[in-house]
């Protein structure tokens, strides 16, 4: 009996496991009566846990699961069955007597109770929860179906953001679909190096001319559809491709930059590549294996990686700077960095996000924060570069402001490794109106 009991419990909060929700949810679905029910699975993931493990360790993290499935139990009807699934999630099943075509209360009592502060060993943790919810009449679907349903609601509501209910519909299926043919067809263009880049200039402020490119990743299937990057990007990071991808991309950025010599080279780096351990060593090959100089290339960084992992950050960063390669902190204004940030991490340049350039065409105050923005990184000696310019007064403004490069639609779309080859080395027209500092 203990074995049995053991068997269908987590032994670190006393919850149903996996194991044990199956068996409980089939054996609703096959009681007398269970036509008249509908069974409402709501898989729950905790917002914000990581972090907590990362700062205090485990010990504090196991207590704060230990606490959660307590504010569970506390807070939901006892009708409520409560498991833990592993990690930091949970699932709640919920009996209905009829359909409600709303989401219920559930999900909601699940977030508001979760919000509120944790005290645990003397600090006070704030966390949250994601919540996907799945449901259907018992016996109407398999509880491995309606399980699966539960996680593709919670992966929608991952992805909107944190403190979110969602409840899985048809066409989510539809989607996922489509999305696991689309990372078919992008693995088989990555091991038939299909992937493309393009490169848009970096101009000097000052002189007018091309000091730098950009190195932009592009994917066309054979078919002609062109995917965009704010697509397959994400794709390539979920489905454990980005590493391939990336390297892939920074390998022909390099092989096209050397007819370059006189320029500098940009790459962006996903999140996801920087928390690889062997990410400083492959680009120190590629370069090597290129006969490239590691100071004409600069790696671009989201501060993405800086908040969720700063200390794997620090380390690829001081790896990458070592070998000679710089770093640039992009979409500065668009998130959480701050001068802190700047600091710590040392880096080489920083591009100020698009959003604080399109603004200057219609706030008021739009001015001041970008001259206070560039006034902050020159004050730590950091170059700026303004992203997105795409007027002769952006241009201007963006100068005086102090910014030293500047990249956009005035001066370039992102072209090919030809056409920039034709437009700005062999003297043919480019193919925007060339600024004039």
């Amino acid at each position: 009996m203990r074995s049995r009991h053991r068997a269908a419990h987590d032994a670190l909060t006393g919850l149903l496991n996996r194991s044990g929700l199956l068996e409980r949810m089939t054996a609703m679905s096959h009681a007398p009566g269970s036509e008249q029910i509908w069974l409402r699975l709501h898989f729950v993931d905790l917002d914000g846990f990581k972090g907590v493990n990362d700062a205090w360790g485990h010990a504090v993290g196991d207590e704060l699961i230990v606490a959660v499935s307590s504010r569970l139990r506390d807070t939901l009807s006892p009708d409520a069955i409560i498991a833990r699934l592993g990690g930091d999630e949970f699932a709640v099943l919920t009996i209905d007597a009829v359909q409600k075509q709303s989401s219920p209360d559930v999900g909601q009592q699940i977030q508001i109770a979760l919000q509120r502060a944790f005290e645990i060993r003397g600090r006070t943790i704030g966390i949250g929860a994601s919540v996907g919810v799945a449901a259907a009449p018992a016996g109407s679907l398999d509880s491995e179906e309606l399980i699966r349903r539960a996680d593709i609601a919670l992966y929608r509501a991952k992805d909107l953001g944190r403190g979110v209910t969602v409840e899985f519909e048809d066409g989510f299926d539809v989607d996922t679909k489509r999305l696991a043919q689309l990372e078919d067809a992008l693995r088989d263009t990555l091991s038939k190096n299909g992937i493309d880049v393009a490169f848009q200039p970096l101009i000097d402020a000052e002189s007018g001319a091309m000091c730098g490119v950009e190195a932009l990743a592009r994917w066309q299937s054979p078919d002609g559809t062109r995917h965009r990057p704010d697509v397959f990007i994400p794709l390539a990071e979920r489905s454990g491709l980005i590493d391939q991808l990336g390297m892939q991309v920074l390998g022909k950025s390099i092989d096209a930059a050397k007819q370059w010599p006189t320029i500098g080279l940009s790459v962006n780096v996903s999140p996801m590549q920087l928390k690889n351990p062997k990410f400083t060593q492959e680009v120190v090959e590629v370069l090597k294996a290129a006969d490239f100089e590691p100071h004409r290339l600069c790696i671009e960084l989201t501060e993405g990686i800086l908040i969720s992992d700063p200390d794997q950050a620090r380390r690829a960063i001081d790896g990458l700077k070592a070998a000679g390669i710089k770093i640039a902190l992009d979409d500065f204004g668009s998130g959480f960095a701050s001068i802190g940030t700047l600091r710590q991490f040392g880096f080489d340049r920083m591009k100020v996000d698009r959003s604080l350039v399109v603004a200057l065409d219609h706030d008021d105050n739009a001015g001041a924060v970008l001259q206070a923005t560039i006034a902050l990184a020159n004050a730590l000696h950091i170059p700026v570069t303004a992203e997105g310019i795409e007027t002769e007064q952006q241009a201007l403004a963006v100068k005086l402001s102090g910014c030293v490069e500047l990249q956009g639609y005035l001066f370039s779309k992102p072209i090919s490794a030809e056409e920039l080859r034709q437009f700005y080395f062999d003297g043919r027209s480019p193919p925007n109106k060339q600024y004039v500092g």
